[in-house]
């Protein structure tokens, strides 16, 4: 199987973190890390345009978009943080590839670390298994629409 990374460079102190748990847990799920590649985007606006794009291309086994928004004083937060859930999950629905959320919205830059770290809390983790399990599981399925057989 394949995946792409497509990471968010803003807030970079974070989303590095992300990127490296997200590399661990494909690592340890049995990915290559030749087949896994990284595609960076200039902000959390961006990660669903790139992740619909690379999934229409139907080169990956699944998407794990990864970024990190952190409040500030005024609404522009909110509008990214919809935006960006929204096209992710839209960029799953419309090509049918495993797309996953890895996109932080947190209150602060300590809140955001503490969801970045080294072990089973970093969110890239997280969202990097999401894409592989879902990616396993529609490769079963349409190996038994192959071959005839129905779910459980």
């Amino acid at each position: 199987m394949t995946f792409a990374l497509v990471v968010s460079s803003y807030h970079e102190f974070v989303t590095k973190r992300l990127e490296a748990g997200a590399r661990r847990t494909l690592r340890s799920a049995g990915v290559a890390d030749a087949d896994v590649s990284t595609f960076v985007v200039p902000g959390a606006f961006e990660i669903a345009q790139a992740a619909k794009h690379l999934a229409e291309t139907g080169a990956w086994s699944g998407i794990v978009c990864l970024g990190c928004l952190i409040r500030g004083e005024t609404p522009h937060f909110d509008y990214i943080a919809k935006a960006a859930a929204d096209g992710i999950m839209r960029a799953a629905q419309d090509t049918g590839v495993p797309v996953a959320f890895g996109v932080l919205t947190t209150n602060t830059a300590e809140e955001a670390m503490a969801r970045a770290g080294d072990d089973e809390s970093n969110k890239g983790s997280e969202a990097a298994r999401a894409a592989f399990d879902m990616a396993t599981l529609y490769r079963q399925m349409t190996e038994r629409a192959a071959g005839g057989t129905q779910g459980r």
